[in-house]
């Protein structure tokens, strides 16, 4: 069985590597390093399909180490002894490159093993992962490695490679291959930057083309047919879900209502409908709030509504609901004002509950003042009187200042008016 076509043309050399300019371009560090010859152990983080396997590769070659290859997911202590087996024989005379994919599924213990091996020199360790090393990756392996950050490829970028794919597929299929100028495009666009993926769409695309007088012709609808199952780049418990369901919110947040319908796209493409709702729930809670409390109600209707339908319809309400919250006044006081008391109480400062405010309507024989003296609001004019209703520790404490926004401002305007005195103007 042949290798997939990302495999059988992997690039040999760093300027075919698509994108990670950044890292790659002339003058850029890890270029520097890896011309250098002398190379460090090195950690690639990225998403799938950036070229992360292909440069661990390039340099191999480069240094003429021997290249041992293991994956997180299934490689244990067992094969990690058996690469270092090899230190010193003559498969391994100029030392031996570790590529380590996946690294992020090895255990504490697992990294551990490692450390001695590199730590001596007797390994050179490259490993990948696509969730961030700073929380997956055993800090002492950290500390003994530099880590690049690999990027999702633009879609212009991966044209070209994609170009490059239907060429060599021509020469293996013995007749042309000839793909329309949209195909290129749609199959770029379709992979969510994943390289890998393209490679793949267009050998599929190439074996499902029709034939007309010895030619292939890959179309722009026949593209589009094999490459609309292809979801955008997403794992529900890995960086790239926390990345889109932060935009997502912070987009609400800032009132932007095409990024942040677009956020929302990409995770109903992905079947994310719980992570959709529970962000939408918040932001109306969070950061509008009190400068429109009736959109809480609202945005919980169509919550319940998206939910009881399920998807694809639940687009509808959701939508509806993110342009609301994108549009409506914004502000936090609510949030600020609760984070504010909860610092208190975890700083300890709480006291002891007001003796008017108390459950209970009996006094101990070392009450110096027996009896309750709560005082009813209702029972006075306005539905309010002036009592003690914090701590003695906390008295003159300010948790909730007013937004400026006409509903804040109304309600304050209204207990300055009852109360006799001028709120606090918005800090």
């Amino acid at each position: 069985m042949a290798a997939p076509l990302a495999d059988r043309i992997r690039p040999q050399t760093l300027d075919q590597i698509v994108g990670q300019r950044h890292l790659l371009g002339e003058g850029r560090p890890l270029r520097r390093i890896i011309e250098s010859g002398e190379i460090p152990n090195l950690v690639f983080y990225g998403p799938s399909g950036v070229g992360k396997t292909t440069l661990a590769s390039i340099i191999a070659k480069r240094t003429k180490k021997h290249l041992c290859k293991l994956n997180g997911t299934s490689a244990s202590t067992a094969d990690i002894r058996e690469v270092v087996s090899k230190v010193g024989t003559l498969e391994a005379v100029n030392g031996i490159l570790l590529y380590l994919d996946e690294i992020q599924y090895f255990n504490k213990k697992q990294q551990q093993t490692l450390l001695e091996f590199i730590e001596n020199g007797d390994i050179t360790l490259i490993a990948s992962t696509t969730e961030n090393p700073y929380f997956y990756v055993y800090n002492a392996i950290l500390s003994r490695s530099t880590v690049f950050e690999f990027k999702t490829v633009a879609p212009e970028e991966i044209v070209p490679a994609v170009e490059r794919a239907f060429h060599i597929l021509s020469e293996e299929q013995g007749k042309p291959v000839e793909a329309e100028e949209a195909a290129l495009h749609r199959i770029a666009f379709a992979c969510g930057g994943d390289v890998r993926k393209a490679m793949n769409a267009a050998e599929l695309c190439t074996l499902a083309a029709p034939e007309t007088d010895g030619v292939l012709h890959v179309s722009a609808q026949l593209a589009a047919e094999l490459t609309q199952s292809s979801a955008p780049r997403y794992d529900r418990e890995g960086d790239e879900h926390y990345d889109i369901v932060s935009a997502y919110q912070k987009s609400m947040r800032g009132s932007d209502p095409d990024a942040a319908l677009h956020y929302l796209a990409r995770l109903l493409a992905a079947g994310d409908l719980p992570s959709a709702c529970r962000r939408l729930m918040v932001c109306a809670c969070e950061d509008v709030g009190l400068a429109y409390p009736q959109i809480i109600p609202i945005v919980k209707a169509a919550v319940d509504a998206a939910q009881m339908v399920g998807l694809p319809e639940a687009r509808i309400p959701l939508a509806d609901a993110v342009i609301l919250v994108c549009q409506a006044p914004k502000s936090n006081t609510g949030e600020a004002s609760i984070d504010a008391a909860l610092t208190d109480v975890q700083a300890g400062k709480i006291g002891s509950v007001p003796r008017q405010l108390q459950n209970k309507h009996y006094d101990g024989e070392d009450a110096a003042r027996k009896g309750q003296f709560y005082k009813y609001p209702h029972a006075f004019p306005n539905h309010w009187v002036a009592q003690q209703y914090l701590p003695n520790i906390l008295q003159g404490t300010v948790y909730y200042t007013p937004g400026d926004n006409k509903f804040e401002q109304s309600f304050a305007t209204y207990w300055e008016r009852v109360k006799g005195k001028k709120p606090q103007a918005q800090k």
